[in-house]
């Protein structure tokens, strides 16, 4: 009976302590001139909002609340910019308050501590982002790999094309997980990661959890007397995680050292093409480098490499084909353009795209309904105003880019999978339509400053493979009664709820050789 008196005591108490809390919060907004707010709960503030798919719910209270709310999730203050304006005053007009990236303890504890895409804006972030758009992700170096990317889409081409023999389906999305999982490992590492079948689901696995956890909301990064219970098991998840990829970085890390150390013996060190894995190594290794890196610091940067440059474009190209699928007539014109320009006695190249217009509308219009990125994350540095409201210092920013792709009062028929969009926009001039986040209008890869610096690589791999895959292969849906569900699954990535399945069948007779030239 003491017990349940004292449960209740202590209940009256919570119930009165959050009324006392929500009435100060409410005198507190009215006097700072805050953004509007939907009404939140005790502790939990406004997390029992977002559900599984976080985009689409902030999508939904910006329908009613506007395109700049507040929300707390938990402890954390957070403000959400739902169209192309908003996001040009946080992502522009006031970028210098928002150059921060917040960074979970899951990513701190994945990325060592000493990553480059979560790195406070400062010296070493300026550092990283200048080495890569100038030696790891510049022109120069896309142009030395690609012969890499092209053999690794023909090995993806020569599987599939077993398979359409023998009638057998593909899993689309892990086959290509794969493609780009190799890609990356040979361009940076020299090396496919995976040495067989088991290594390289391994891999495929390795890379989905990194994205999954990556994107799922922890409790004990948002309400503060949870910080150092781990609620929901990601303590253990994350631990694992990192134990594998840190026993394969550390073996390959081991081999390119071992590797360098006999050619320095030798005096080969000039006669062959640096990875990006080299290039780090040789600033991990000169006393003399504007900013000294440490060996965590290669191991994080890989990691960011292989989570954000794998998994996205593997998602982006089986968005793109799914979208084919489920519209026939947009597949015909794809094919009539490739066909054209291609013909189909060699497989397309990276330096056929520019004369693929069409392709590349399908890619954009990808991009807009299908962002592997559908939130841009920032954190703010200072107090500042936008559009009048007050932003306090700390305050967490997301950009909702998925919701912005879907923006009526922009797009016309915002939800219908048009490339035609694209195709006519330079003709009534809109030059808005730029995926580089210049105009505020697409955003797939962020923006400004702090811009994805792997955007080249990912529209090289996208648009090759999707354009082989169109060339070469009809698609036919397993299973079922032959239609796609192209609902969103969970995660930071905008996977597809449902496994992308098809048969495919040679398209071409007979079928362009197999040449890596």
């Amino acid at each position: 009976m003491a017990n349940f008196q004292e449960y209740t005591i202590l209940f009256l108490i919570w119930i009165a302590t959050a009324i006392t809390v929500r009435a100060v919060l409410k005198k507190f907004r009215t006097k700072r001139h805050l953004p509007p707010s939907p009404p939140s709960l005790p502790i939990v503030g406004h997390l029992h909002l977002l559900g599984p798919i976080p985009h689409q719910a902030l999508y939904k209270l910006s329908t009613r609340y506007g395109p700049l709310i507040q929300l707390f999730l938990g402890s954390v203050p957070c403000v959400v910019a739902s169209t192309p304006e908003m996001a040009k005053e946080f992502l522009k007009t006031h970028e210098t308050s928002f150059l921060d990236r917040p960074k979970g303890s899951a990513v701190e504890y994945l990325s060592y501590g000493a990553d480059f895409s979560f790195a406070p804006y400062g010296p070493y972030w300026k550092f990283m982002k200048k080495i890569c758009m100038t030696e790891l992700l510049g022109r120069r170096m896309l142009d030395q790999l690609l012969p890499i990317r092209r053999e690794e889409i023909v090995q993806f081409l020569h599987f599939v094309q077993k398979k359409a023999s023998v009638g057998e389906p593909v899993d689309v999305g892990q086959q290509l997980l794969r493609l780009t999982n190799n890609i990356i490992s040979r361009m940076f590492l020299s090396e496919r990661c995976a040495n067989n079948e088991d290594e390289s689901n391994q891999i495929t696995k390795l890379v989905q959890e990194i994205a999954e956890i990556s994107g799922s909301f922890n409790l004990s990064d948002h309400i503060w007397f949870l910080k150092n219970i781990d609620l929901q098991g990601f303590g253990k998840r994350v631990k694992k995680i990192r134990q594998t990829y840190d026993t394969m970085i550390e073996r390959i890390i081991a081999e390119h050292e071992k590797e360098r150390k006999i050619k320095q013996e030798k005096g080969e060190e000039g006669e062959s093409i640096k990875n990006v894995l080299d290039i780090l190594l040789d600033m991990y290794e000169d006393d003399k480098s504007e900013m000294k890196l440490t060996r965590d610091n290669i191991k994080s940067f890989v990691l960011d490499i292989f989570g954000g440059g794998t998994d996205t474009s593997a998602i982006t190209i089986q968005w793109a084909l799914a979208e084919l699928i489920t519209h026939p007539e947009i597949m015909k014109k794809a094919r009539e353009e490739i066909d054209s320009v291609v013909g189909t006695s060699r497989l397309a190249e990276e330096s056929d795209i520019p004369n693929l217009p069409y392709l590349q509308s399908i890619v954009k219009e990808t991009l807009r309904i299908h962002p592997t990125g559908p939130l841009v994350v920032r954190e703010s540095t200072e107090d500042c105003y936008v559009n009048g409201y007050e932003i306090p210092a700390r305050t967490r920013l997301f950009v909702n880019v998925w919701a912005i792709g879907r923006d009526p009062n922009y797009w016309e028929n915002p939800l219908e999978f048009c490339p035609e969009r694209f195709f006519n926009a330079e003709a009534e001039g809109k030059s808005q339509l730029d995926v580089r986040g210049q105009f505020f209008h697409l955003l797939p890869f962020g923006s400004g400053k702090r811009g994805c610096p792997g955007a080249s690589l990912a529209l090289q791999v996208v648009h090759s493979t999707l354009a082989v895959m169109i060339q070469c292969f009809e698609w036919k849906v397993d299973g079922g009664n032959g239609t796609i569900n192209m609902q969103e699954g969970p995660g930071i990535t905008l996977p597809m709820v449902n496994p992308l399945i098809c048969v495919p069948i040679i398209r071409l007779n007979p079928f362009p050789p197999f040449s890596s030239t």
